[in-house]
């Protein structure tokens, strides 16, 4: 159950949608003045290097914040009016890197917690279950210097979410992220929403999930929604596919093309969140889409 490691596919398309998304929903749920309990059930180690060992050998961000950063920084992207949620994502992406030099990738703990703010005591609480990843993400929070804003959990995040819901704000957003690299991810992430909106009802939920030809990921997105809809919650779904490779040596078997679509989706999502993707989205697209089968979609409820 240790085998996966988020570090080869940090910056990929999976994390240009899932992280647009984010930053546009804690971009609205700070504005508050009541703190904020945010929860990160699979926080990988944080931080990631693009010139790293891991993400070389994958090299998934070619297709994913290199080639969208590439795009919005040639010499015709001054005339380009770029969606505001894109920007305010490559923005945050800038912040960890010198100009016009990627090399940083921030995981999800450290996007939250660029929107934590000190004066209403907002809180950041991860859960990382893989000794190593969680080793590295104790050392990436501490560099922060943020103290107990930011809690460490070695545990499983599904269960250990449910002691923090709901929270003493009652204002609260989650995030979970498993690998997925076994079935019964998907059952787990089902059951943890719907006893999430029985602990905490108006809390905003936001689920990724890849978009593959396995039964259980088909079903994962349908449950999802039974689950919402029965529970009488708003819901909004957002998936991004690049399309399948068109890079073929001559003579040489074809590549595995590994994941080329994944989806979200966000349980009680800011009233913002829709028009903020609909402009994004498309962009996105326009930047990452490699060949047949490229996509953005869209829907709510």
């Amino acid at each position: 159950m240790f085998s996966y490691r988020h570090a080869f596919h940090a910056g990929a398309h999976s994390d240009v949608l899932k992280h647009t998304a984010l930053v546009a929903v804690l971009k609205y749920l700070t504005q508050k003045e009541t703190a904020l309990v945010a929860i990160d059930t699979h926080a990988g180690v944080g931080l990631y290097r693009l010139d790293g060992d891991f993400a070389t050998k994958s090299n998934e961000a070619n297709n994913g914040i290199t080639k969208l950063f590439s795009h919005y920084s040639q010499a015709d992207a001054a005339s380009k009016t770029i969606a505001p949620a894109l920007q305010d994502y490559l923005d945050l992406i800038g912040q960890f890197n010198q100009k016009n030099e990627l090399k940083v990738y921030p995981g999800s703990p450290f996007v939250i917690q660029q929107f934590l703010r000190q004066e209403t005591r907002d809180k950041l609480k991860l859960f990382e279950l893989h000794p190593a990843d969680h080793k590295a993400l104790v050392g990436n929070i501490a560099q922060l210097d943020v103290g107990r804003q930011v809690a460490i959990n070695r545990d499983d995040g599904f269960e250990g979410l449910k002691a923090f819901l709901p929270p003493p704000s009652r204002r609260g957003f989650v995030l979970i992220d498993p690998s997925y690299e076994i079935k019964s991810d998907y059952p787990k992430v089902s059951e943890c929403i719907q006893d999430c909106l029985i602990r905490f009802p108006t809390g905003t939920y936001m689920v990724w999930y890849p978009i593959i030809p396995r039964p259980e990921a088909h079903d994962l997105p349908r449950r999802l929604k039974t689950i919402a809809k029965k529970a009488g919650k708003p819901f909004l779904i957002a998936s991004l596919a690049i399309g399948a490779s068109e890079d073929r040596v001559l003579g040489e078997e074809p590549k595995r093309p590994g994941l080329t679509a994944s989806g979200l989706f966000i349980i009680n999502p800011p009233h913002t969140l829709k028009a903020s993707l609909e402009l994004a989205g498309p962009q996105i697209l326009e930047a990452l889409r490699r060949g047949r089968g490229a996509e953005f979609a869209l829907s709510s409820a």
